[in-house]
């Protein structure tokens, strides 16, 4: 009998010794910085000519890895290896899949501070935000190998006296994974695995301002016992490696994680069916793309913990989450309490460098984002009032403190567009209707919260909030593996809820046998 899932608990600093257990790992893990890894294809290490450079987003001249880059040669080496070892992976006792990672699950666990070290050096993530994403991981391999044991038998169907009917849930083929910087390991490592456990191969290619800790699992997985060639590394450019094995007519399923534009581009290219090259099936995405968040404040609220939950949501990991709340809809009655607490909140956060523990948020992610989110702000300066922040500092590390917009109206462009970064803008509503109206005004539809003490209003919500996960009277972060399955509608993706109990069957297709006596 399988133990039931259980959530992997979250480490506490402030307690002492775990506190100076990080400290040490993190002195541990600066140590070994600097180092070259390689493409892993069939279990072979191959080194390129060509590099991508993983460095440290609150101190880019400190070089994290220097990982070998893919190219359409190589991506072809690799898929042809994973289509080949489908052909006995597919075959292998599901059972023995879930054991390689209840055993990955395992050897994590043990070296879960070295972990949480990494994702604070090479995702410039706060020690909470790292911890959270390690025990995340930890999560997804623990559940997905108990769905996977229990879906091993199918589904139950009707027989009759004259005949025996079975459904059967069988893999799909070679599937493509594209992982965000992000949740650097917990993303990277569910969506790897959901598609490995179910009998499937995989091409992994991680995103590129994070490899070294996808290489990292790699070598989790093989300790585990994972056969060679069933998860092939693959780190290399989208426009290259990662269009190549979209648009592969082996290819049979891919599975994105990312933004908006990649997610859309990626959904109406493997659309083609590829005939002239033998494609003779519909390739199937499973896509996550981002949200626009809001949380919603009615009038007849716990407005301390309206406050607690914008400030937590807006600016956890400097906003860098999909289900980051970007949009507050404050009940007109409430705002200026609502908004004054939240101002006062956010004056009390600082950004810095996250290996010290002693910043609420760190850096964002690299340049780029830097002066994406920094134009937003400028763009928020003459959209609204600027009620906090709206300051960054790229000199040495990419840093942005949290930035608070009042008074926007609710079709600004900072209310709209998706800026993933430490921004939040307020704005207010007449009446809780006019409150869910404005909430549904985005073209996404990924997470939401209401803060409110009336049940009406809930249940109103309930029917009427139109995204994949509303929370009630706390944040619109923080979904839990096997609690809070995750995934949105609209323009935030297939609603492939990760972490829930159909999530697996995205990566297998039902099997009717019958039998007649």
């Amino acid at each position: 009998m399988v133990v039931p899932y259980k959530h992997e608990a979250f480490t506490d600093f402030t307690l002492t010794e775990n506190k100076k257990a990080l400290e040490e790992a993190i002195k541990q893990v600066e140590a070994d910085l600097g180092g070259e890894y390689p493409l892993i294809i069939n279990g072979e290490r191959i080194i390129t000519k060509n590099k991508i450079t993983s460095v440290n987003p609150a101190n880019p001249n400190e070089v994290i890895g220097v990982v070998s880059k893919a190219n359409m040669e190589l991506a072809e080496k690799a898929m042809k290896v994973a289509d080949e070892k489908f052909e006995t992976w597919r075959k292998t006792d599901p059972v023995f899949r879930a054991d390689i990672l209840f055993r990955a699950a395992a050897i994590i666990r043990r070296r879960k501070l070295e972990f949480t070290a990494h994702l604070v050096k090479e995702g410039g993530k706060p020690w909470n935000e790292a911890d959270g994403d390690v025990a995340e991981g930890i999560d997804f391999l623990e559940y997905y190998a108990r769905q996977m044991i229990e879906l091993k038998d199918g589904a139950y169907v009707e027989s009759r006296p004259i005949e025996a009917n079975r459904f059967d849930y069988i893999p799909l083929g070679v599937g493509v994974v594209i992982s965000p910087w992000n949740f650097l390991f917990a993303i990277m490592a569910g969506t790897t695995v959901a598609a490995m456990v179910t009998g499937n191969t995989v091409l992994l290619k991680p995103a590129s301002t994070t490899p070294v800790i996808a290489y990292k699992f790699m070598e989790v997985l093989e300790e585990a016992g994972m056969p060679k060639g069933v998860v092939n590394y693959i780190p290399g450019p989208g426009s290259e490696v990662g269009d190549y094995l979209v648009d592969h007519p082996r290819t049979r399923f891919v599975s994105f994680t990312g933004s908006r534009e990649v997610g859309t581009r990626i959904f109406e290219r493997a659309a083609v069916v590829h005939e002239d090259k033998g494609q003779k099936w519909l390739k199937r995405t499973i896509i996550e793309m981002g949200g626009k968040d809001t949380i919603v404040v009615d009038s007849d609220a716990d407005l301390e913990l309206a406050a607690q939950s914008i400030v937590n949501s807006a600016f956890g990991f400097s906003g860098q989450k999909c289900s980051a709340c970007s949009r507050a809809v404050i009940h007109e009655d409430v705002y200026d309490e609502v908004a004054n607490r939240i101002v006062e909140l956010t004056n009390e956060k600082s950004a810095g460098n996250p290996a010290t523990n002693e910043h609420f948020t760190g850096p964002v992610i690299d340049q780029a984002a830097f002066d994406k989110i920094s134009k937003y702000i400028e763009i928020g300066k003459e959209e609204g009032e600027l009620l906090a922040g709206g300051n960054g500092d790229d000199s040495n590390g990419w840093f942005i403190q949290p930035t608070v917009f009042g008074n926007v109206d609710p079709q600004a462009r900072i209310m709209q567009e998706e800026i993933f970064g430490p921004v939040v803008g307020l704005t207010k509503a007449k009446s809780f209707d006019e409150a869910i109206e404005i909430a549904n005004n985005t073209d996404y539809g990924l997470t939401g919260a209401v803060i409110t003490n009336n049940r009406k209003h809930l249940e109103q919500a309930r029917r009427d909030f139109h995204v994949g996960n509303l929370y009630f009277n706390r944040g619109c972060t923080a979904a839990i593996v096997g609690y809070q399955p995750f995934g949105g509608y609209n323009m935030s993706g297939t609603d492939s809820k990760a972490g829930g109990p159909d999530y697996l069957i995205h990566h297998m297709q039902g099997k009717t046998t019958s039998e007649m006596f």
